[in-house]
């Protein structure tokens, strides 16, 4: 199905940016995300379809870690806080669409803008945890993160994010996304997720992050090289024919990858 409408996503984003910019002061424990991990690990061995039966208890998980403050946490403890949130409500939505028989969370009105839970006084949407919370912190690999209940976005780990971890957890992220379909190398092209185009700009200035201005495919690319498998690492030296984007997907879908 189609997208959402560019000029509307512009917006919502420009909208997010007046929430409070993140804040960290390293003084509290790391909170406890095991409820998160149990729907996790349910979605991993049953699908999508198990996710209508999760909503209580992904209801209940949002409304348990809302009274955290994250501006008491790390700054990596406070990133893998809002990862973890939003990612939450990107299966809740994939639950309702579940649940009423959508094809697409897009079709549920309001699906990233209507309000979500409340943090610290402060009542924060989908949109607003992503774009005025998640990428004020400068860390483009939040982009393999992040899960949407559609058939193209990333694949959701295994795990939580853990602050104490999420240096490793996001490296692994990136290069599991780009080896399992994000970057594919297709007769001489190599063939990029969607979604580095939409967000190219964070990988190449990720000290401006959220990005507005476009960036050429060649330098999303190259940004990219890190993460890359060996094999488009060495098609990128070469630049052996063109760089494409691949289409997007937002038929309803959600998977876990499995623990390696």
């Amino acid at each position: 199905m189609d997208g959402p409408n560019p000029i509307e996503v512009g917006v919502s984003v420009v909208k997010a940016l007046r929430v409070r910019r993140p804040r960290w002061r390293s003084t509290a424990p790391a909170p406890d995300y095991g409820r998160l991990g149990l729907v996790l690990d349910t979605v991993r061995r049953q699908g999508v379809p198990a996710l209508g039966g999760l909503l209580d208890e992904l209801d209940d998980y949002t409304a348990d870690v809302s009274t955290i403050a994250p501006t008491e946490l790390s700054r990596t403890g406070a990133l893998a806080f809002w990862l973890n949130l939003y990612n939450a409500g990107a299966l809740t939505l994939a639950g309702e669409a579940t649940a009423t028989n959508e094809r697409s969370v897009l079709r549920l009105p309001g699906a990233f803008t209507r309000p979500f839970t409340t943090v610290e006084g402060e009542s924060v949407s989908l949109n607003d945890i992503e774009h005025g919370k998640i990428r004020r912190f400068s860390d483009p690999r939040i982009h393999s993160a992040l899960v949407c209940g559609s058939a193209s976005c990333p694949t959701l780990r295994y795990e939580p994010f853990d602050g104490d971890r999420l240096a490793t957890q996001l490296d692994d992220q990136m290069a599991s996304f780009l080896a399992g379909g994000g970057s594919l190398l297709e007769g001489d092209a190599l063939s990029l997720s969607r979604v580095f185009l939409w967000y190219g700009g964070d990988f190449v200035r990720p000290g401006h992050m959220p990005t507005f201005l476009p960036v050429g495919k060649g330098r999303v690319a190259q940004a990219l090289e890190p993460w890359l498998p060996e094999d488009h690492r060495a098609w990128l030296r070469a630049r052996a024919g063109k760089i494409t984007f691949q289409s997007y997907d937002w038929s309803l879908g959600c998977s876990v990858r499995k623990p390696a």
